[in-house]
């Protein structure tokens, strides 16, 4: 009898362990218990070890002041973690992601948009002067850092004017378009209307895939809230600077994007973007938390996300 080939009989081992270890993955994966890292297949081999190495639910012992929450990862599609996302709540202005969205789409960047009174009538004045014009991007760069009412104003009346439509309907029409289904929203600050209505409305969720929307359409203007301020000058020559109403802006690690909103009904609430790894975003919004509490509720699911990575390889 002849002796079997060693080097072959090898070979269909190690294809039959493969094999397996995929058929495995598989199932995981269909069963929503694993996910792949964006944007790279893994091998067999490389995704055992990850399996062998996962570490216990990191937002499983979590504590939030927040009414509702969500860790969702833009890069997957996947939520890692959520608190009530589905809930309607009074967004404050949060609102302001969708009005600057909006204003991109519809004008671009490089609009010009002029202050009006009516704009500047606003409750906030920011220091703007009727009649004062801006580059579409530079004005938003400062409305959403220093969260300016009279800003997202100007954005929301000189988008609307263009489409030839209330502001309601304009920025509900671009709430739908990107699938937004708790969303909608009164006018463009997001400040309440009354003691009972807030001026916009919308999900956790929602808020997520907004931050990640305005952040791939208009990445210049979302890598301004990233700084402790923005200074930008008018087409008529004034400087403005404004700080930046998220206070935790320099701690967190690798962000892409913030907005703070604050009012008596919507509370506190707060929206990041950062990067997991390269070019792997992740958006975390807390709603209806406190003032002070809706940073430290970023920070605390910023935290678990980061923990939640370290127990995956290459994330």
């Amino acid at each position: 009898m002849d002796m079997p080939d060693l080097s072959e009989l090898a070979r269909t081992n190690r294809m039959k362990r493969e094999a397996s270890t995929a058929l495995i993955l598989s199932v995981l994966v269909l069963a929503g218990l694993y996910s792949l890292p964006f944007g790279k297949a893994a091998s067999p081999a490389a995704s055992a070890v990850s399996i062998a190495s996962s570490t216990p639910d990191a937002f499983a012992d979590i504590a939030l002041h927040a009414k509702a929450a969500i860790v969702y990862d833009l890069a997957t599609g996947q939520t890692l973690y959520a608190k009530n996302a589905n809930a309607q709540l009074p967004l404050a202005s949060i609102t302001k992601l969708l009005t600057a969205y909006t204003a991109v789409k519809e004008l671009g960047e490089g609009a010009p948009v002029t202050i009006t009174p009516a704009d500047i009538a606003v409750e906030g004045d920011s220091g703007f002067s009727a009649g004062e014009t801006f580059r579409l991007r530079d004005l938003a760069r400062l409305t959403l850092t220093g969260s300016i009412n009279d800003g997202a104003a100007a954005l929301a009346s000189a988008a609307a004017t263009r489409k030839g439509e209330p502001v309601p309907r304009l920025l509900a029409g671009a709430a739908a378009g990107l699938n937004l289904s708790q969303t909608y929203a009164i006018d463009g600050s997001g400040l309440d209307t009354s003691s009972t209505i807030s001026g916009g409305y919308g999900s956790a969720h929602d808020v997520a895939l907004l931050a990640g929307a305005l952040l791939a359409e208009a990445p210049d203007i979302a890598e301004a809230t990233t700084q402790r301020s923005d200074t930008e000058k008018s087409l008529t020559g004034v400087v403005h600077t404004k700080p930046n109403t998220n206070t935790h802006v320099s701690i967190t690690p690798r962000i892409l994007l913030s907005k703070t909103g604050y009012t008596d009904l919507a509370g506190g609430n707060l929206v990041i973007v950062f990067d997991a790894a390269v070019n792997h975003p992740i958006a975390v919004v807390a709603l209806g938390s406190t003032e002070e509490y809706r940073f430290t509720d970023v920070d605390t699911m910023v935290n678990a996300t980061l923990a939640h990575f370290a127990g995956t390889e290459n994330p």
